[in-house]
């Protein structure tokens, strides 16, 4: 079975909006499934992609910078595999390098990626701790989230404001108690 096409997806839309009571037809609603189909292979476009790819360019000439790289903040959007509704937070990656770097705007890329297909925030912090510390192999790598789940404050218990933290540490960062510390400071902006 291959991929639905567009038509296939508006269809898919038009059914949902008559599903919820209304006419698709009507003049507010008349474009909508093609909005939303246009809208929904935008974010969920880290399926089109390999964000590992980001990180295969890097920089060897580091002037013997031998101290943790944290980069903090990163915006995340991605969506629920249990509802498809939003997860949208801040991610933080910081890795102790050995005789490599790669550019910041890489890191956030290789965030975006994974963030833009259906998953578990655990799957999502995972992946992309995986994927920095098989690649760039530095000495350690951290990523902790900071996400509000919409399946939890739009529906079902609505508890506006909670956030779902997660963390993968590997390496140094998880096994050494002073640089997880320091990892951790930074991340808090400390």
């Amino acid at each position: 079975m291959g991929k639905p096409t567009d038509a296939e997806a508006e269809a898919a839309v038009r059914l949902l909006i008559e599903w919820a009571g209304d006419d698709p037809d009507r003049e507010g609603l008349v474009d909508t499934p093609k909005r939303v189909a246009r809208s929904y292979k935008e974010l969920f476009s880290g399926y089109d992609e390999n964000p590992r790819d980001y990180l295969e360019r890097t920089f060897e000439e580091v002037g013997g910078y031998d101290e943790l790289i944290v980069l903090r903040d990163i915006r995340i959007v991605s969506f629920c595999e249990h509802h498809m509704l939003p997860v949208i937070g801040r991610a933080h990656i910081g890795y102790l390098p050995n005789d490599r770097v790669v550019g910041i705007s890489k890191l956030a890329r290789v965030v975006n990626g994974f963030a833009r297909r259906l998953q578990i925030q655990e799957k999502l912090t995972a992946e992309i701790a995986d994927a920095i510390s098989d690649i760039l192999q530095p000495q350690g790598v951290g990523v902790v989230i900071e996400a509000e789940h919409s399946c939890m404050s739009l529906r079902g218990v609505k508890t506006t404001g909670s956030t779902l933290t997660t963390s993968r540490l590997r390496g140094v960062l998880r096994d050494d108690l002073r640089t997880r510390e320091e990892f951790l400071r930074l991340v808090r902006g400390g």
